[in-house]
């Protein structure tokens, strides 16, 4: 009866025994384990920035100009092309604009602020150099209009205007100035070798 029991049982000892003695080898090693979870990390990372809208920066090279516009804020690709951009503040009413224009004659840039300024109330401002402009205004409607002109070598004028409703001005004056602080200017395209830009802390306007 003893031998019986032990005859039924090897069967089952050699199976358990063949379960345990799997080669090692099959599983995976240190190393795939932390390639798969940074294959993985990866992935995660794709996804993220493919979900992330597009840049607050703008950069026109063709014109030689960039800006950042403010978190949140909305192309208005009707009123843009390719002299400069608007961005808007959904349902608040403000509005960032940006935009180049080409040398017009001999006008200088105290000429083109005062056209600018035409028909606003309230101006107030200050050259910086010859070659700058800043200024605040009202343009009649209830709206506060913070103004960044800046003239490029060849005499092109970029224009940057933040516009906002004035019983909102606390909550945009602040943004309004960071915003048009970011207005850089540098060579067009066309004047750069190959087509480079300049590195972000040496295309500011010289006055």
């Amino acid at each position: 009866m003893k031998s019986f029991s032990l005859a039924v049982a090897m069967p089952l000892l050699l199976l358990v025994a063949c379960g345990r003695a799997e080669p090692v080898e099959d599983l995976p090693s240190q190393e795939e384990l932390a390639a798969a979870a940074n294959a993985a990390a990866a992935k995660a990372m794709a996804s993220a920035k493919a979900d992330t809208p597009a840049s607050r920066n703008y950069v026109n090279v063709e014109r030689g100009f960039s800006i950042t516009f403010p978190e949140g804020w909305e192309k208005d690709a009707a009123a843009s092309n390719a002299d400069g951009m608007v961005y808007q503040d959904p349902g608040a009413g403000a509005d960032v604009r940006i935009f180049w224009q080409k040398k017009d004659g001999e006008q200088t840039l105290q000429q083109i602020v005062a056209t600018v300024n035409e028909g606003s109330e309230g101006v107030s401002g200050d050259f910086v150099g010859d070659n700058e402009y800043r200024g605040t205004a009202n343009d009649g409607e209830g709206n506060n209009v913070a103004l960044r002109l800046m003239k490029q070598p060849d005499g092109s004028i970029v224009t940057a205007s933040f516009v906002y409703p004035e019983m909102l001005s606390e909550q945009y004056q602040a943004m309004a100035e960071r915003t048009l602080d970011s207005l850089r200017i540098f060579a067009p395209r066309d004047r750069t070798p190959e087509g480079a830009v300049p590195a972000a802390g040496s295309n500011a306007a010289r006055p």
